[in-house]
């Protein structure tokens, strides 16, 4: 019995060790030590824990701390996350966003559903609830002056480019018309305090205005994100027809570089440091009294370091206002140096790293526009 057993594991071994089965099959996460002995899938821990809560589909065992049998190894070495993908990922839409370990739990559990429970991915053409266009539905809509989170109509349509939503059922005309191609959406459960949340943000006279939603159903307002990206993906297609599929997909939602508290000073430098929430959106620095916030009280445009932009640890010499964090760094522009303090130093080196990443792209026409109208703005 002991040599089965040793044999099995020896043979389990070499199939874990395969290089298609070193990342999780559902997220991407390196290493994974569980796999579903129903699917012959090597997965992490986490996504495990939603395998489990599908017990109908997938069997869900530990690599290191379980017993295999023979049977169960063979079934492995079958199929594993190569052959596996190739069934369920047969047919992923280009636009649907396919979640990493990186992402919250709605946008993992849906994909791991859609994947292996509904099967969505199997055949081509297959109708979608997100696919066709259109979507109509409530959505239960944070209020911009009151906070509190009321069910609210929204309509998605193709053919008109937009999204719309409505402050009564029977409404006639929308509350606010918003063009599908400056639209955002992500995902902020922690923010929102709800684990199906999500942020939709958009441009309005070149200012960004947040709309905070959620859905009781996790299907449902994964449905809406993937909605949206398919309305953006064919919109732009149109708009751009000599781009390829990944150029656009690249084009679609966007979560954020970074999000959190830094307390900042005015352009004279001399004012008291205040705490503002700052949200990183590329090349977009936008500051908020509270992180829910409908618009930013102010932002600041972060170009590349080929014309003159750069970020420095530490404030300069001198600094006369008063801050009650100590981690300081600061934005130097072509027009002037902007003035934070972190918290802590790992937020300091945190924001450092993502400033550096944006200033070290070199800007494109469309950047160049966005910092020119910032330039008039101020």
């Amino acid at each position: 019995m002991a040599g089965g057993s040793e044999r099995s594991m020896k043979a389990l071994k070499e199939v874990w060790r395969r290089a298609e089965n070193s990342l999780c099959a559902d997220c991407g996460k390196p290493d994974p030590d569980w796999a579903s002995s129903t699917l012959g899938v090597f997965i992490c821990l986490n996504c495990s824990g939603i395998h489990r809560n599908i017990p109908s589909i997938s069997k869900v065992k530990s690599l290191k701390m379980d017993q295999w049998d023979d049977a169960q190894v063979q079934f492995l070495a079958k199929h594993g996350n190569a052959v596996t993908k190739a069934t369920y990922e047969a047919h992923i839409p280009i636009y649907y966003y396919q979640p990493t370990y990186n992402d919250c739990q709605v946008l993992r559990e849906q994909w791991i559903r859609a994947k292996y429970e509904r099967k969505e991915f199997t055949e081509p053409g297959k109708q979608l609830p997100y696919s066709d266009g259109v979507k109509e539905g409530i959505l239960w809509k944070r209020g911009r002056d009151n906070g509190q989170f009321l069910p609210r109509k929204f309509l998605l349509s193709e053919r008109e480019g937009c999204l719309k939503y409505f402050t009564k059922q029977d409404a006639k005309e929308p509350k606010i018309n918003v063009k599908i191609d400056v639209i955002n959406a992500t995902f902020q459960p922690v923010k929102i305090g709800n684990p199906n949340g999500l942020q939709i943000t958009y441009l309005k006279d070149n200012k960004t205005r947040n709309i905070f939603v959620y859905h009781e159903s996790g299907k449902e307002v994964v449905d809406w994100f993937n909605a949206i990206r398919s309305v953006q993906f064919h919109y732009l297609k149109v708009a751009f027809p000599i781009a390829s599929d990944n150029e656009i997909k690249n084009r679609l939602t966007r979560n954020f570089l970074k999000e959190g508290y830094m307390e900042k000073t005015g352009p004279k430098q001399r004012e008291a440091f205040k705490k503002r929430w700052f949200t990183l959106d590329h090349r977009r620095l936008m500051y908020f009294k509270d992180p829910l916030d409908a618009f930013a009280k102010g932002e600041v445009f972060v170009g590349s370091r080929e014309n003159g932009y750069s970020v420095q640890k530490g404030l300069p010499l001198g600094t006369q206002g008063n801050f009650s964090w100590h981690y300081g760094l600061t934005i130097v522009t072509p027009d002037r140096e902007y003035l934070f303090t972190c918290e802590t130093e790992t937020d300091q080196l945190d924001w450092i790293a993502a400033f550096t990443s944006v200033i070290n792209q070199a800007m494109t026409p469309q950047e160049y526009a966005i910092e020119a109208y910032f330039k008039f703005k101020s």
